[in-house]
């Protein structure tokens, strides 16, 4: 990959995640949906947050956590996403070149404020996401750097970038762009109710324009309406070039052609919050295969990152994963 500036281009709804404990029954009360993720206006997003406790608030969106993961593993970063010239919008910026990401999406000067996400963690770690795109739903064809896809090995798409209508656009520009360059693109299925609401184009995108897919259990069976695990596994066979799907604490299955690896996850000392585990999983994933690792190693990786970010509040690394790769592989 000499030829690239770039291993993995990004490009998702950037948005500043707001963590906050809740227990079962407010998600009940409130009629959320537990372990999902519901787009919500900013009168609800603002009701919501003032009746959960003590929040904290850091950067986030599921492509830009992928390529955050990918810095602190040693990669070469960029992303494409939408902020407003806020204050929060100045938050997700210097968070993500702080870590080396490149990031030069002009901001908005008018519309919607910077988006932001309620995760709501229970005892269980499950969490659950109230989500208002802001300025997001503003990010279009025209902010799609086509010299930047040219650029970069892969480009990674996720899954929720299906919601906002400009969004699709630039979705499919970047893919035409990446694949008229002889690179790969890569697309995260994001959400099982993001499936749901979008279904017929994701099988369509996973036939015709997707080398590799990330997709956990729950989303894979939604995509192929299959009864279990193992016949969605057959289902999406062939469809793409590498699939990684994830099953928690069972690790991760990848397939490529007659290839299938079954990979074990990383232990772990204790489960604190879910969120961000597969955008953690895929940045490992992509990042050993910018390195050229097998897809093995590549899984291994990924369930080593991903394990690093369920043990504590939050979706991106506490540590340098690069040093936690090191110490678990050698030499990653």
């Amino acid at each position: 990959m000499s030829d690239t500036r770039f291993d993995v281009l990004g490009i998702g709804n950037a948005i500043v995640d707001i963590l906050a404990h809740a227990e079962d029954e407010f998600l009940a009360t409130e009629g959320l949906d537990k372990g999902a993720m519901a787009l919500v206006d900013s009168e609800r997003a603002g009701e919501l947050y003032a009746k959960v406790g003590s929040a904290v608030e850091c950067s986030g969106g599921s492509a830009a956590n992928t390529i955050a993961g990918l810095a602190s593993l040693g990669g070469r970063a960029a992303f494409i996403g939408k902020v407003r010239d806020d204050q929060l919008g100045q938050v997700f910026r210097h968070d993500i070149k702080a870590i080396g990401v490149a990031f030069d999406t002009p901001a908005a000067t008018d519309g919607p404020p910077t988006a932001t996400s309620l995760v709501l963690v229970s005892p269980d770690a499950e969490r659950t996401m109230q989500t208002y795109l802001g300025a997001c739903v503003d990010l279009g064809p025209d902010d799609i750097d086509e010299d930047q896809v040219a650029a970069s090995a892969i480009t990674y798409l996720e899954g929720y970038l299906w919601d906002p209508p400009a969004a699709k656009q630039a979705f499919r520009k970047a893919a035409d762009v990446a694949h008229a360059k002889g690179r790969k693109v890569s697309l995260s299925l994001s959400d099982p109710f993001c499936v749901d609401r979008h279904r017929e184009d994701f099988l369509e995108l996973v036939s015709g324009h997707v080398d590799i897919l990330f997709a956990n259990e729950e989303e894979i069976i939604s995509l192929y309406q299959a009864d279990e695990f193992d016949a969605a596994l057959q289902a999406v066979r062939g469809h793409c070039d590498i699939v990684a799907l994830t099953r928690g604490a069972k690790g991760s299955v990848v397939v490529a052609g007659d290839e299938v690896h079954v990979v074990d996850a990383d232990p772990i000392e204790r489960l604190v919050d879910t969120t961000g585990a597969g955008d953690a999983y895929a940045a490992g994933f992509l990042f050993g295969l910018s390195q050229e690792d097998d897809l093995s190693q590549c899984a291994h990786i990924g369930n080593i990152a991903a394990s690093e970010v369920i043990q504590h509040m939050g979706a991106r690394p506490d540590r340098p994963l690069k040093e936690l790769v090191q110490a678990r592989l050698g030499d990653a």
